[in-house]
């Protein structure tokens, strides 16, 4: 076994060593005493009792994270309105929800930590130009839409984004280069993503370098967690915030602090709620959310057998249709209080390293596992919850991948339709092809209007759309 002369340093090795996991030390004999700190420093932050239960529940002994199923059905939602009594349901709760915001009383909570890769982008997916005119990056447009919202109820809405190790200089560095979009600099505050080791299909960690571990970031649920370190929860309650509204980066159709889900929130005294929209088809790849022995629970598209997948009820329309979207609001007190213990899920994953020569691997095939924790895996932990169903072409559209219905193109595309029908609604005209999608390119700023009501009051009813309009703040 190594020695040194640090004993809290001599302990990190005794634990190393313990857990089985020592091959971590092959290049000791080369590593300069700043580089052999820097691997300690690393190892002491590793949980190695939890990372070897992990090892042998889901390596060694392979064993899929299942949940148990019995007792499952369909979770009950606040559907979009469709009655008079509907609507006017939706009126009270959006009353509700902003009075909460004109109090001050929301924060919202961004997570932004993944990177581009599967966009084909080289920077955080934030980063990303989306914007269909204007390339405005998702963060800008996030920024405007709070920018706007303070604006309409007078009160500042602080804004938390958690970033990861590897996008965070990057995306402080762009906010800061941006003058941050406007917002006051001490209302964005920034939080970073815990990490967790890697291992490969041996169940052995994986080297990034000679002095280094590779460490993944723990998933989305590791925003929880971040929030109770970081003491942002702490510093919610001293500024009268008791609701968190979450959100993930790559929707630029999301309704950011949308009042009437507040306010459902709110009348049903709710520690966590969602919203959600019917699944285009059943085998779409989105979470679904149902419930189990009177708990709420979202299960991965991956995990719900077939039969359950396919089953529909008696007017033919599949049961278990109601697609989680990562929109969601938690209470702090839920979030502070509550013994939250998610349980983390395997994910095989290519994952670049170093071998035993110090060579280095850029795998073309999965070769390891990387673990992670979900934010939905709180759910069952909620005593009180809201599912509100939204329209998916008014509220969801993700930016995910380089081609396919997740793409630049369609994303944007998406964005174009959505202004269209506001546009059409205001009584402007907007041609149309056989296929019923816009000719052209709309794009309209959350500092014009926020919503499709700010625009009806605020648009010239003359003008004439020539296949490219951009209305700016």
């Amino acid at each position: 076994m190594i020695k040194v002369a640090d004993e809290v340093k001599q302990e990190v090795i005794e634990r190393v060593y313990h857990a089985g996991q020592e091959d971590v030390f092959r290049f000791w004999n080369e590593l300069s005493q700043e580089a052999r700190e820097r691997l300690l420093d690393q190892l002491a932050s590793i949980d190695f009792e939890v990372l070897n239960r992990l090892i042998d529940k889901y390596v060694l002994h392979s064993e899929k994270s299942e949940m148990d199923l019995q007792g499952i059905e369909p979770a009950p939602f606040i559907r979009t309105p469709e009655t008079p009594g509907e609507v006017e349901r939706q009126n009270q709760a959006k009353a509700v929800g902003e009075k909460a915001l004109r109090e001050g009383r929301v924060a919202c909570f961004l997570v932004a930590g993944g990177e581009g890769t599967r966009l084909g982008y080289d920077g955080p997916k934030g980063v990303f130009p989306i914007g269909p005119i204007s390339k405005k990056s998702l963060f800008q447009l996030h920024a405007e839409k709070i920018l706007a919202i303070r604006k309409r109820y007078g009160r500042k809405l602080p804004w938390y984004v958690m970033t990861s190790p590897p996008t965070d200089r990057v995306i402080r560095d762009f906010f800061k280069s941006h003058n941050f979009f406007g917002l006051p600099q001490d209302e964005i505050r920034f939080l970073t993503q815990g990490v967790f080791p890697a291992v490969n299909f041996e169940g052995r960690l994986l080297m990034a370098a000679k002095d280094q571990i590779v460490m993944s970031p723990n998933g989305h649920g590791g925003s929880l967690k971040v929030l109770k370190e970081s003491g942002a929860l702490d510093q919610m309650e001293k500024e009268g915030i008791d609701i968190v509204f979450y959100f993930q980066v790559d929707n630029p159709l999301l309704k950011i602090a949308d009042p009437i889900f507040i306010g459902y929130h709110l009348e049903e005294k709710a520690d966590m709620s969602c919203k959600i929209v019917k699944k285009r088809d059943p085998l779409e790849k989105v979470g679904v959310v149902c419930r189990i022995n009177g708990h709420l629970q979202v299960i991965e598209y991956s995990e719900l057998p077939i039969q359950l997948v396919e089953e529909k009820d008696l007017n033919g329309v599949p049961r278990f249709r109601a697609g989680s979207i990562a929109i969601h609001i938690l209470r702090v007190d839920f979030i502070k209080r509550k013994k939250l213990n998610l349980p983390c899920h395997p994910a095989r994953k290519k994952i670049p390293f170093i071998d035993a020569r110090g060579q280095p691997w850029i795998p073309d095939e999965p070769n390891g596992i990387k673990f992670e924790t979900f934010i939905f895996d709180a759910l069952p932990s909620a005593d009180k919850w809201v599912l509100m169903e939204v329209v998916r072409k008014e509220e969801f559209s993700p930016l995910k991948e380089k081609e396919g219905p997740s793409s630049p193109d369609l994303v944007q595309q998406n964005m174009t339709e959505l202004y269209a029908s506001w546009l059409q609604e205001a009584g402007v005209e907007i041609p149309k092809d056989r296929a019923g999608k816009t000719m052209g390119l709309i794009e309209i700023s959350p500092l014009y209007a926020l919503d499709k009501e700010e625009l009806l009051e605020k648009i010239d009813k003359n003008l004439v759309f020539d296949g490219k309009l951009y209305l700016d703040g």
